[in-house]
Order: C-alpha cells, then sequence, then structure tokens
C-alpha cells in the first residue's frame, strides 16, 4: 500500500503552516512534504516535524524570487551562483528535517534553447553532486503548462532524457499524476515505462487539482499498479482540497484502515 505524505503548502491551509504538522499526524499521515520551508527558522522546521512524529517525503529547492513570479532558476543561464547558495540554505533544512529527496525547479525558459539546456546540465550535474554528498536523491519534475505556461522542463520523456543523461544514481524523475495527465494522459502507461527512474510520486485529480478521488485518473488502479512494481516510496498529496482539508479525506480512510 503506498505511504502517503500530506503535502502542507495546499492541504491543511485552516491552520498556520507550523501547526500543520500536528493537524497532518492527527488525520493520520506518517509523512509530510512542501513547496518551501524558508520563511521559517529551520530549526523551528525541524521542531515541528519531530513533534508530529513525520517523516518529511520532500521539500524544493529556493526556486528565485517566488512572488514575483520566479519558478526556479536551474535553466536559466547567469543564475548559476544564486542557484548555487540555494542549495546550501536546502541542506541547512535538510538536516534538520532529515529529508532524503530534493526538488529542482527549472524555471521559465525555452526548452529548445542550447543556453537553457546547457545551464540546466549544468544545474542538474552540480546539484546532485552535491547533494550525494549528504545523501540526498534530486529530483526533475516536469510541470503542464497549463498551470505553469513557459516552464521549462513540461514533458515527461524530456525529463526522463535528462535524467538518463545526467548518469548519476541520485538523479530521479518526480512523478506527478497530475501532471502526467494533463501533459500526455495514459498515466499507467507513462507509469510502467518510467517507474525505473522515478523517486517520487504525487496526485491530484486532473480537475481541479482536488481530491483523488474526484475525476481522473484512476487513483485505485494506480495506487494497485504501484504496489505492483514494488514502488516503497511516498505518495504525495499534492492537492487543493475542494472544501477543506478534513472534510476532504473520505478518500484516505480506506488507506488510513489498512495501514
Amino acid at each position: 500500500m503506498p505511504r502517503f505524505a500530506a503535502n502542507l503548502s495546499m492541504m491543511f491551509n485552516e491552520w498556520e503552516f507550523l501547526d500543520r504538522f500536528k493537524a497532518a499526524a492527527d488525520a493520520g499521515f506518517d509523512a509530510v512534504e512542501f513547496l518551501f520551508p524558508y520563511e521559517y527558522p529551520s530549526e523551528q522546521v525541524g521542531l515541528a516535524l519531530a513533534g508530529g512524529g513525520l517523516e518529511q517525503a520532500l521539500f524544493n529547492l529556493p526556486p528565485g524570487d517566488w512572488a514575483k513570479g520566479e519558478r526556479g532558476m536551474a535553466a536559466i543561464p547567469g543564475r548559476e551562483a544564486e542557484f548555487r547558495a540555494g542549495i546550501d540554505t536546502a541542506l541547512a533544512y535538510a538536516h534538520e528535517t532529515g529529508v532524503k529527496r530534493l526538488h529542482m525547479m527549472a524555471g521559465h525558459a525555452d526548452p529548445k534553447d542550447p543556453a537553457a539546456q546547457n545551464a540546466y546540465r549544468a544545474s542538474i550535474g552540480y546539484a546532485a553532486d552535491k547533494l550525494a554528498e549528504h545523501g540526498i536523491d534530486l529530483l526533475l519534475e516536469p510541470i503542464n503548462g497549463k498551470d505553469m505556461p513557459g516552464y521549462f522542463l513540461n514533458d515527461f520523456d524530456m525529463a526522463a532524457a535528462y535524467v538518463r543523461e545526467a548518469g548519476r544514481p541520485n538523479v530521479k524523475l518526480q512523478f506527478d499524476m497530475y501532471h502526467c495527465e494533463l501533459i500526455h494522459g495514459d498515466v499507467s502507461g507513462k507509469l510502467k515505462a518510467l517507474y525505473p527512474l522515478s523517486g517520487h510520486v504525487q496526485i491530484a485529480s486532473a480537475n481541479g487539482r482536488h481530491e483523488p478521488d474526484a475525476f481522473g485518473p484512476n487513483y485505485p488502479q494506480l495506487f494497485a499498479e504501484l504496489d505492483g512494481l514494488g514502488y516503497g516510496g511516498f505518495v504525495g498529496c499534492e492537492y487543493r482540497p475542494k472544501a477543506g482539508t478534513l472534510e476532504g479525506l473520505g478518500w484516505f480512510a480506506e488507506y488510513r484502515k489498512q495501514a
């Protein structure tokens, strides 16, 4: 059965961020993920995680100026120094939380631009080698163009090609089934094809990015396929509750019971 991690950037927003950890634990989750922890001291994040008895599944490297619309720097020439400093920042939070997976956002750039491609390759190599010193995987996630127009890494096959090209065991695909459904469809087929490269899975309904019991993909089938493939990692619940977080956890009740 999948190990579900509540995404605290989207779920449990009825609580202040540092209180969401306990709320997630009380709801039955034993792991969490989130986009960014950097507004809070790393020690406070670590204490909130430990206080809930939770495991940290994932978070993102610093993305640049999120408020101004930046969505990563890895594929943007000229941002190398800031990107590399961001890795050091993330490692302080990794130390406090014990996380073993960090997602690297690519940023807004033309995926066919050789300069952006070279910047991205260099970022992968630098980040992967730096994180490997701490036993941490570097994850690359394709993001659909509807949610994030102009994003560099917008195709699962392209992401897989970068993972293979990197040739490093700690560079892996972040397989978000929501993004896969919107980009390619046939989530099951892509999952089976790219599973060997995948290091983390995320879910949400295709219609509105809500709970996974809404319209598509067929999550009970996909969860069974993950079990059949031998996946032992986390499934991040990166969705926006349609009404309230607790009110929308009916889909989770059966899996919690099995656990």
